[in-house]
């Protein structure tokens, strides 16, 4: 029998891939029974046994082999504490999402350019001195949107589909997913992002984490329309939805507020929710945002206090962690894949690849790997879109 070559690894970068992944130690110990001895470099893994380690560690398996662990850092800054409290690592999970939206705008806005499209004028047109409410009108305005646009649809569902074509159409990438690709056992965690923005003047990108509260990812959506407008990117979580301390994230959180409710028209409707029941799920039907979203704007605006706010906060989001048990106890499908494809990765930019695939300008297998669909499933979404 041939003798099983050992590979000489540094245990630092073992360690290192351990902790990056934030795994638990001892469940990975139970499946690498000799992980102790290889980090302490007592004993080496066999070619395999690293590469499954690597796999289960989501690491690269190259980066294994390297003198000592490499810096990884996100192209843009992680808004993650409402205080300066240190960041931490950045998951492999959050990483190699960014990277995927970082490929697709390259390519999109190399695209663009050949097309000869022009850059966006709104990227980048205002700054931290533009007025509250200007800034967001002018959004509202780019995308073709009126001030009660929300009132004229009937559900948040319905508001938010309806504001992500607008974002998409004005030439803005917008994905919303709550897994890495399509890979349903790797959930991105909204402890650590709810969303994030890379700014660029020919194809900005705004990504939804899809795992947040459905009536929360309007909010999200807002935010980085206004880093689009400011034409600074960022990823941010905003714990208790409360403003970071960065003149930044504050500019933005207020824009999003006012171009989700406007000032004007919560403080024309507050007296007539303040004799409902429910006043914040009141408001929320009309303004078609999360209750939550609501009450923060009411904060805001000194309609109700700081203690009465995070005592609603709480309420709500107990209830909606029992709604989302409840919906996993019933084991409930996320849906038709074809259709979560469309906000996976957005009609326009998934047309594009296509009709680039099919002029000969782009190799299928980079086709394949832009838009995670490969072979049959790849032409199938498209014939289901009517483009094949």
């Amino acid at each position: 029998m041939a003798k099983r070559v050992r590979i000489n690894v540094k245990g630092e970068l073992l360690v290192w891939a351990r902790e990056r992944s934030g795994l638990d130690e001892m469940e990975l110990t139970k499946k690498f029974r000799y992980l102790r001895e290889w980090e302490n470099e007592e004993k080496q893994p066999t070619l395999k046994q690293l590469e499954q380690f690597a796999h289960k560690t989501r690491t690269p398996l190259g980066y294994l082999f390297l003198e000592h662990p490499p810096e990884e850092k996100l192209p843009i800054p992680h808004f993650r504490t409402p205080r300066n409290e240190p960041i931490l690592r950045p998951s492999p999970d959050l990483l190699e999402t960014v990277e995927t939206m970082q490929r697709r705008q390259e390519w999109m806005r190399e695209y663009l350019v050949e097309e000869r499209e022009d850059e966006l004028p709104f990227v980048g047109s205002i700054t931290l001195r533009t007025d509250i409410v200007q800034a967001a009108e002018s959004i509202r305005n780019v995308l073709g949107l009126r001030t009660n646009w929300a009132q004229q649809h009937d559900w948040w569902a319905q508001a938010s589909t309806a504001l992500r074509e607008a974002v998409d159409n004005a030439g803005i990438l917008v994905t919303r997913n709550g897994v890495v690709g399509n890979n349903n056992y790797r959930k991105l965690d909204i402890e650590e992002f709810r969303g994030f923005v890379l700014v660029d003047h020919h194809a900005p990108v705004v990504f939804i984490n899809g795992a947040d509260y459905e009536g929360a990812q309007l909010f999200t959506i807002a935010h980085e329309l206004a880093h689009v407008w400011l034409g600074s990117g960022s990823a941010f979580n905003l714990l208790n939805l409360q403003p970071f301390d960065d003149d930044g994230e504050k500019y933005c959180d207020m824009v999003a507020a006012e171009f989700l409710v406007p000032e004007v028209e919560l403080r024309d409707v507050w007296r007539e929710a303040g004799r409902e029941a429910e006043p914040f799920k009141f408001l929320s039907r009309r303004f078609k945002v999360s209750p939550i979203v609501v009450a923060r704007r009411a904060l805001d605006l000194a309609f109700i206090s700081r203690d009465r706010f995070f005592e609603f906060y709480t309420e709500y989001k107990d209830d909606q962690d029992e709604r989302i048990e409840q919906r996993k106890k019933a084991k409930k499908r996320s849906g038709n894949f074809y259709n979560t494809q469309n906000v996976r990765i957005g009609k326009r930019f998934a047309s594009a690849v296509y009709r680039a695939a099919k002029e000969g300008r782009l190799l299928y297998r980079d086709a394949y790997r832009l838009t995670g669909l490969h072979g049959n499933t790849f032409d199938n979404y498209f014939r289901r879109l009517g483009i094949a």
